[in-house]
C-alpha cells in the first residue's frame, strides 16, 4: 500500500560491528528494545498471566502475543506495509492495544483519532496523514460514513464488532490463518504513534513518536509510580485516543503488570470507585475535574481499596481538589504528571510529600530529559523569573509529519519549544504561569484559539471574533467569544453559534459564553490583546 520505498536501514534487518572477539557482526534485530518485543517476552515465559482486563473478560499474555501476530499478518494480506498509517477511530478495549501493536508489527504507524472530533477535522487527519485503512468501533461507524463523504482517501474499513456493508471485522481478521508470517525487523527509530494535536495557526498538526519516545516514557512511569514488580494493577480511564491513554500504559508492557481498561462514555464517579474496589488497582489516573468528582462521593473514604498510586496530571488542580484527595485517599501516594503530546508526553513530575509542600508546582523535570527556562532572546533567566521552558532528551517527538517549517520553528535553537511560561525555583520545582501558546485546557483537552477563531469567521454575522478561556467550575476553563457583529447584524448567540458549528468543530472546542464588543482591542503592532479581553471579561474580572 505504501508509495513510498521505505529507508533501507528499516527495510532489512540491521548488522552491527561487535566489539571484542566472536563473530564480526551481530544481527540488530537480537537487540531491539519496544512493546512488540516485550509482549514477546511476556507471552513466552508466563503466557498464561494476566495482561488485560475489560468488563468480564481476561487476556492472557500468551492471547495477546497471538492476536497481535494474527493481526499483523491480516493487516499484511490487506496491503499494509512499513510505513503506512492506520487510522484508529475507537473507544477503550484491549483489542484496541492489540490493534496498535499489530499496526507497528509491520513497521506501520498508528494513528488514533479524537472521537470527539467533527466529521470535516477527521477527513482533515485522514488526508494529512494520506492514510487508507481506518480500523473503528462499531458505535462510531456512522461518523466514518459522514467522514467518507468528505474525501476519498478511505479505502478499508475494518471494525470492532458487526461490520457493515463494505466493511471487515477485526475479529475475522484475528481469526484468519496467519500461516508462515514473519514478522519484520523494527527499529527503535520507526515512528510508532502520530498522534495529531491541534494547531496554533487552526490546523492539527501529527507528532511522531517513535518506539525510543515510548520506551523513555515508559521508564518515567515506571520510576514516578515506583513500579517495581508484577504486583501493581493498573487502571485505564484515559482516553486511547490520547497519549496520556497509551503512554500511561506503556509500562505494563515492560514490567507485564496487568490492565483493567474501564469503558469510554459519560464520566460515572460511582462506577469507576466500584471498579477499582472489585479489580483492587493500585495505580489510577484521573484528570482534576474527576478527582473532584470522586472524592466528593460519600463514604469513598470507608471503601476497600488497595490504592497505592493516585495520579493527575492534563490539567491544572485546585488546592482544594489536593486536600481532598490526600484526606480521601491518606494511604496512597499522590503523583502529578505534567507534559504534552511532542514529549509523548511527561516532563515534570510532583510526587509523595512534594504534592503538598509544593502546592501548585507541576513538580521537578524527569531525569531523563534536559531543560532551560529561557527569556525572548533564548538566554537562560535567573531563578524565580518567568521564562519559556524548553526541552531535549529521549521523549521528545521525530518532528511533525508532512510539516518541516513547523517542525523547524518547533526545534529553533536545537531545543525544542513548548510554549509554556514557568518559573523554576531555587529546588528545582517548576510553576506554569502562562501559555505562550494561545490554547485553552478544558476538562484535560487542548482548544487552540485560532482554530476556534478560524471556524468562527465564516459566520456572517461576525465581523471579528477573538476567543479565550474562563475559569469553569467543572471544566478548568471554556472558551470564550468576544464577538464584534457586522454592522447592523446582532451577535449570535451561544445557542445558534452551536448550530454553525455543528460539523464543524467537536463540541468541547466551541465557545460556551459569548461576549459582544463593539472592536477587539489591539495593541500597537495591531495584534488582538487578549490581556484586555480577559480583564474586562464580565466574570473572570469580578
Amino acid at each position: 500500500m505504501s508509495t513510498e520505498a521505505p529507508p533501507l536501514a528499516e527495510a532489512a534487518p540491521r548488522t552491527e560491528t561487535a566489539p571484542g572477539p566472536g563473530p564480526s557482526a551481530i544481527p540488530a534485530a537480537a537487540r531491539r528494545n519496544h512493546w512488540m518485543n516485550q509482549v514477546a517476552a511476556h507471552a513466552a515465559n508466563r503466557p498464561d498471566s494476566l495482561a488485560f482486563r475489560y468488563l468480564d473478560r481476561d487476556t492472557s499474555w500468551g492471547q495477546v502475543h497471538e492476536h497481535v501476530n494474527a493481526l499483523a499478518a491480516a493487516l499484511r494480506r490487506r496491503g499494509v506495509e512499513h510505513g503506512d498509517r492506520v487510522l484508529l477511530l475507537t473507544l477503550n478495549s484491549p483489542e484496541v492495544v492489540e490493534a496498535v501493536f499489530a499496526i507497528n508489527t509491520l513497521g506501520a504507524m498508528a494513528v488514533p483519532i479524537n472521537i470527539r472530533l467533527s466529521p470535516a477535522e477527521i477527513a482533515y487527519i485522514v488526508d494529512d496523514a494520506d492514510a487508507g485503512v481506518i480500523l473503528v468501533d462499531a458505535p462510531l461507524a456512522p461518523l466514518v460514513g459522514a467522514v467518507a463523504a468528505l474525501t476519498t482517501r478511505i479505502e478499508q474499513v475494518l471494525v470492532f464488532g458487526e461490520a457493515g456493508d463494505g466493511q471487515e471485522s477485526v475479529a475475522d481478521l484475528v481469526a484468519e490463518d496467519p500461516g508462515d508470517f514473519t514478522a519484520p525487523d523494527v527499529a527503535e527509530d520507526t515512528t510508532a504513534l502520530i498522534m495529531y494535536t491541534s494547531g496554533t495557526t487552526g490546523r492539527p498538526k501529527g507528532a511522531m513518536l517513535d518506539h525510543l519516545n515510548l520506551y523513555a516514557q515508559a521508564i518515567t512511569c515506571i520510576r514516578a509510580n515506583g513500579i517495581v514488580d508484577e504486583s501493581d494493577i493498573a487502571f485505564l480511564t484515559a482516553p486511547l485516543f490520547h497519549i496520556a491513554g497509551l503512554g500511561s500504559i506503556a509500562p505494563n508492557f515492560i514490567i507485564g503488570i496487568p490492565t483493567i481498561f474501564h469503558p469510554l462514555g459519560a464520566f460515572d464517579p460511582a462506577a469507576i470507585v466500584d471498579a477499582w474496589e472489585q479489580s483492587r488497582a493500585t495505580i489510577v489516573f484521573n484528570v482534576p475535574q474527576q478527582w473532584q468528582a470522586i472524592c466528593a462521593l460519600p463514604g469513598i473514604e470507608d471503601r476497600d481499596l488497595a490504592l497505592r498510586i493516585i495520579s493527575w496530571g492534563a490539567a491544572p488542580a485546585t488546592d482544594g481538589v489536593l486536600r481532598a484527595m490526600e484526606e480521601k485517599f491518606p494511604d496512597a501516594m499522590n503523583v502529578a504528571v505534567f507534559g504534552q503530546t511532542e514529549m509523548s508526553p511527561i516532563t515534570c513530575v510532583l510526587r509523595g510529600a512534594d504534592s503538598r509542600r509544593k502546592i501548585g508546582s507541576v513538580g521537578k523535570p524527569i531525569p531523563t530529559i534536559q531543560t532551560r527556562v529561557v527569556d525572548e532572546d533564548f538566554h537562560d533567566v535567573p531563578v524565580g523569573e518567568v521564562g519559556e521552558i524548553v526541552y531535549r532528551g529521549p521523549t521528545l517527538m521525530k518532528g511533525y509529519w508532512r510539516k518541516p517549517d513547523e517542525t523547524a520553528a518547533a526545534f529553533e535553537g536545537g531545543w525544542f519549544h513548548s510554549g509554556d511560561l514557568v518559573r523554576q525555583d531555587e529546588e528545582g520545582f517548576v510553576w506554569v504561569v502562562d501559555r505562550k501558546k494561545d490554547m485553552i485546557i478544558s476538562g484535560g483537552e487542548n482548544v487552540y484559539c485560532a482554530e476556534v477563531e478560524n471556524a468562527l469567521d465564516a459566520h456572517p454575522d461576525i465581523l471579528e471574533v477573538a476567543v479565550y478561556g474562563r475559569a469553569d467550575e467543572r471544566w478548568g476553563e471554556v472558551p470564550v467569544a468576544a464577538i464584534a457583529p457586522m454592522p447592523g447584524a446582532a451577535a449570535p448567540t451561544v445557542d445558534e453559534l452551536e448550530a454553525f458549528l455543528d460539523g464543524r468543530l467537536g463540541r468541547f472546542k466551541r465557545p460556551k459564553h459569548v461576549v459582544v464588543v463593539e472592536a477587539l482591542p489591539r495593541n500597537g503592532g495591531g495584534k488582538v490583546d487578549k490581556g484586555v479581553l480577559r480583564a474586562s471579561d464580565p466574570v473572570t474580572a469580578r
